[in-house]
């Protein structure tokens, strides 16, 4: 059998060099509280991103959930069921209501012709999510927010990197939390950040992630703890060393897949939207027909040590955990798409070979497809 291929991989720098980044730790012995690793990442970040400000977090969730109590919402927020789980928890744990939008079909962002029809007395602001890389419409987006006076919180995930017509992708709304897990192109093992316009939120931010503490005294803010450690910064200022180079890998696995699959009846391949440079975070594929071709091509793979992923599926509006509180009939395109998307293997390190041997799998059960 050969070796398991997962849907992706960490990337890591050698063990010597991430050796020599966290050996002062031994010296210092100061291991949290935003020290000097973590300090030193954020910097960084803020020149790679372009940002105006940043907020590191122990996690990408963690950092939604607080941008959320920071910008103070309320009432509703018109958001999609095509996202990570994370997304719309983070909005009913903060007491918010998510009204779902539809997303588009091509690109499996939120679908900004619906929103206007969605937003009602109650709506609060626009957490619209960046899917596989694919930018949301940013400029409408920004046209409907000032319209009717809504806050922006991007789920910048899937997009660490990006830029929109030389833009960075950290510039666009309020404010965008991003992903640092370990599974994405940009990694401090578990980790985020949130980046955001309004520089006076810094302190607000900072205070919720560590117990609401302002001082050493006072307790302003109902917090909790979503510090960032410096082994996990440490990870980070490594990692950052390398992105433009591991991003190159990634372009070159994605552009072997293309070159693989294209033209291939039944399949739709994902493309790279005009003005964006992209971070190749992921391959999506949809199968189109019946919804069981999905499931065939998925079982296929699996059969061969590949662990392809069906992501998103399902959509967030059709959790147990949601039963009978959401109609996911109200966003059919979204629904289309999880029944059929199939996420396939793609990491820097993903070698040519074994980007045959998962596309000639596909192929050869070209029978299920239309």
């Amino acid at each position: 059998m050969n070796q398991p291929i997962q849907v992706t991989r960490s990337s890591m720098p050698s063990l010597e060099e991430y050796i020599e980044e966290i050996k002062d730790l031994w010296e210092s012995k100061v291991l949290t509280n935003t020290a000097k690793k973590h300090k030193q990442l954020e910097t960084e970040l803020v020149k790679y991103l372009n940002s105006q400000n940043i907020t590191l977090f122990t996690n990408g969730h963690l950092a939604l959930e607080y941008i959320i109590e920071a910008l103070q919402l309320s009432g509703e927020v018109i958001t999609t069921p095509f996202t990570f789980a994370s997304t719309t928890h983070a909005i009913v744990r903060k007491g918010l209501i998510p009204v779902f939008c539809d997303i588009n079909l091509n690109n499996f962002t939120i679908e900004t012709t619906l929103i206007e029809s969605l937003i009602t007395e109650r709506t609060s602001a626009i957490i619209p999510v960046h899917v596989y890389g694919n930018i949301c419409d940013v400029e409408e987006i920004e046209r409907i927010a000032k319209k009717y006076n809504l806050k922006v919180i991007y789920d910048a995930a899937h997009a660490f990197g990006i830029t929109v017509n030389g833009k960075g992708i950290a510039n666009f709304g309020d404010a965008s939390m991003f992903s640092f897990h370990a599974t994405k192109v940009f990694n401090t093992i578990e980790g985020g950040a949130v980046t955001f316009k309004d520089a006076s939120l810094k302190k607000t931010i900072e205070a919720y992630k560590n117990f609401g503490l302002t001082g050493p005294e006072n307790v302003e803010y109902i917090g909790g703890n979503a510090k960032m450690n410096e082994f996990q910064a440490a990870m980070g200022l490594c990692n950052l060393r390398y992105i433009n180079q591991e991003i190159m890998k990634r372009k070159k696995v994605f552009e072997r897949y293309i070159d693989q699959l294209e033209g291939l009846r039944g399949i739709h391949l994902p493309k790279i939207q005009n003005g964006v440079e992209s971070n190749y975070a992921y391959f999506p594929i949809v199968i189109e027909g019946n919804t069981n071709n999905r499931n065939i091509i998925y079982e296929e793979l699996k059969k061969q040590n590949i662990f392809a992923r069906k992501y998103f599926y399902p959509l967030t509006n059709m959790f147990d955990c949601y039963k009978d509180r959401f109609d996911s009939n109200l966003t059919p395109v979204a629904q289309y798409i999880a029944d059929r998307v199939l996420t396939l293997p793609l990491y820097a390190d993903l070698s040519f070979n074994d980007v045959d041997r998962i596309t000639t799998i596909i192929k050869s059960n070209s029978s299920v497809l239309q």
